[in-house]
């Protein structure tokens, strides 16, 4: 019987399992995949952090190397690796997680290797990166190109001398597509325009303001994500790429042809691949039998305490309490912030029946 399950030992499930061992708690991670790393090894070669070294650390141990430079994916693997190892964290691999059950006073977990486990709280730690989002266009299925998600794509090699729309607006998108447009002629396609922010501000990097002004720290969640338009950090590639000619922007295609793609003024255009960085959709499903989630699949949480089962928590989820939330810099101060409630909880699960009945409804409500 354990203090507590962390399901998922990416950044958020280590940053968890480092404040759960400095709380003194009996703990395991559970991760689905061979080695402590989550998505990362998942990730194109080239993909770069936006965040400064300085600003990309877990909690308890600073990311190695120059503090201004910016990560590439293999360094963040190695880090990670690092982490699990340098506080020796119970990290159980190949242990994916299937089915979760409530009893009246502790959690039951199933793997798909037949393996159970009990825990008196849990804390689902599997990040907003597992499943790729791909959307479905009119024609699509006529198409006689290819059609991935950015989650497949690895290096430009394969797409020399193509034709290639990169489908999105975000960092992924535009580092994908910058990348391309040296072997490959290249369109981004949005819905909206694209917007910018510059990535070095008065001669300091923008996470440096963030933390100086503390707004990586405020619980911004809610009003951040209904209002804040979207933005990419431009490292200086991205704009000067649309001046030079080597990249262009449109607004997104109408439907899919058997050659191409048909334009909103309908005009057809051949084109060889697709690529859609389109995002991805949260891995929750092994929380169904707890009623834990809405229609959609999404948690009911806030601040990352479930709002409809006492003892379990979230850690990695998309604007969780701020804007930083389901990044390297943002996992580590939110598991340490539910850490107050979730020993809370614990005290009053090994309180008497009495009492744990009475806190216990009055945490519901």
């Amino acid at each position: 019987m354990f203090d507590t399950l962390v399901i998922g030992a990416g950044q958020a499930g280590l940053a968890a399992g480092s404040v759960l061992q400095k709380a003194g708690l009996h703990f395991a991670l559970l991760e689905a995949g061979a080695s402590p790393t989550g998505s990362w090894p998942h990730y194109y070669d080239s993909l770069t952090l936006f965040s400064p070294a300085r600003f990309s650390s877990l909690p308890g141990l600073p990311f190695p190397g120059d503090p201004e430079r910016y990560p590439y994916r293999d360094e963040v693997i190695a880090y990670l690796q690092s982490y699990a190892q340098h506080f020796h964290l119970p990290v159980h691999v190949q242990s994916r997680v299937e089915r979760v059950q409530r009893t009246e006073q502790y959690f039951r977990v199933e793997t798909a290797a037949g393996t159970s486990y009990e825990a008196l709280s849990l804390i689902a730690a599997t990040g907003p990166f597992q499943h790729p989002s791909l959307p479905q266009f009119p024609g699509q299925d006529l198409f006689k190109g290819q059609i991935l998600h950015s989650s497949a794509y690895r290096r430009p090699e394969p797409f020399q001398g193509q034709r290639v729309l990169v489908v999105g607006a975000g960092e992924s998108a535009l580092q994908i597509a910058v990348e391309l447009a040296q072997v490959a002629r290249v369109t981004i396609a949005s819905r909206a325009p694209l917007r910018f922010r510059p990535q070095r501000v008065l001669g300091r990097d923008i996470h440096f303001w963030a933390w100086l002004t503390g707004l990586d720290r405020f619980p911004l969640s809610t009003f951040w994500e209904r209002h804040a338009p979207t933005a990419v950090i431009d490292t200086g590639r991205y704009q000067p790429a649309f001046q030079e000619g080597r990249l262009e922007r449109r607004v997104v295609f109408d439907r899919f042809t058997a050659e191409g793609v048909m334009w909103e003024d309908e005009q057809e255009e051949p084109i060889d691949s697709v690529i859609f960085a389109t995002g991805y959709r949260h891995n929750l499903g092994f929380l169904a039998d707890l009623g834990a989630l809405d229609a959609d699949g999404q948690a009911v949480q806030k601040m990352g305490v479930s709002l409809t089962t006492p003892g379990l928590y979230y850690l990695g989820l998309e604007f969780q309490r701020t804007f930083a939330s389901a990044t390297l810099r943002g996992v580590g101060p939110d598991a340490i912030a539910i850490m107050k409630p979730l020993r809370r909880y614990l005290q009053i699960i090994r309180s008497s029946p009495r009492e744990r009945e009475t806190t216990l409804a009055s945490v519901r409500r």
